[in-house]
């Protein structure tokens, strides 16, 4: 008998905490809305926040002065929530339905910027590596002055280390399989397309190494792109390591994987 008693305190402070949620339609007027989400956003109460401008999305007629604001804190919410996803629509949104505010460029980056941490790691599909580097490259495009066009061409420079590094990896992937001829077209390719990373050297090295190897032997070819190291980097010191052997050596050196 005595246990239903105890749990009557519990049920209570339960029906309290449904009480006292966050409930948009508790506010009056769309103003008072916006202030109560941006409270919420203000005490990191991110979930309320994002309840709250996401109705305002929804509500709010496109005229409206608090509508691109709305979708901004509700881009911003969804991201401390970790929902990037949400977050990079959101920003989309404001980007499409309101060009000319002065948010939408910032929309355009932050929207890149939340695709962008969808791609972790190299190694994984680029698919959101490459929506970001589109969203980055709409910015520089349609407000090529911009405050963010600077910040937009550091991330494209971020986003092209990533997509040289994945086929770098690729291309060592193969030369652990032996498969050569496989890494060579890889290697090439990071040097072709991503000429200005740092990746590029790397693959330059790396093809060098390539070259040299036994079963290939293409000390002709080891030169061309030793030449080619030299050249642009003089003082590096992995350069000066690997190409440190005769155009005519002999050097017999497997590649490191």
């Amino acid at each position: 008998m005595r246990r239903p008693l105890l749990l009557l305190p519990l049920l209570a402070l339960v029906a309290t905490g449904c009480l006292r949620s966050f409930n948009p339609r508790a506010y009056s007027t769309s103003a008072a809305l916006y202030q109560a989400g941006l409270e919420k956003f203000n005490k990191k109460k991110w979930g309320d926040a994002a309840t709250a401008f996401e109705r305002l999305t929804l509500d709010l007629p496109t005229r409206d002065t608090l509508l691109p604001r709305a979708h901004w804190y509700l881009g911003l919410a969804r991201l401390k929530r970790r929902e990037r996803l949400l977050a990079a629509q959101s920003f989309i949104r404001l980007a499409e339905t309101l060009p000319d505010d002065s948010l939408a460029d910032d929309a355009l980056f932050m929207s890149g910027k939340a695709y962008e941490q969808l791609w972790e790691k190299p190694t994984l599909d680029p698919q959101y590596g490459v929506l970001a580097q589109t969203q980055f490259r709409l910015l520089q495009g349609v407000y090529p002055d911009s405050p963010m066009a600077d910040s937009a061409r550091k991330e494209l420079q971020h986003l092209d280390e990533m997509f040289a590094k994945k086929d770098l990896e690729t291309a060592r992937h193969y030369i652990r399989r032996k498969a050569y001829d496989s890494a060579i077209i890889f290697l090439k390719d990071v040097v072709k397309n991503w000429p200005e990373t740092n990746q590029a050297r790397l693959a330059m090295i790396t093809l060098v190494e390539v070259y040299r190897v036994p079963a290939l032997n293409y000390q002709s070819d080891a030169k061309e792109v030793c030449d080619a190291l030299r050249a642009s980097y003089p003082t590096d010191p992995g350069v000066l390591r690997t190409c440190k052997v005769a155009a005519d050596s002999t050097a017999t050196a497997t590649p490191k994987p």
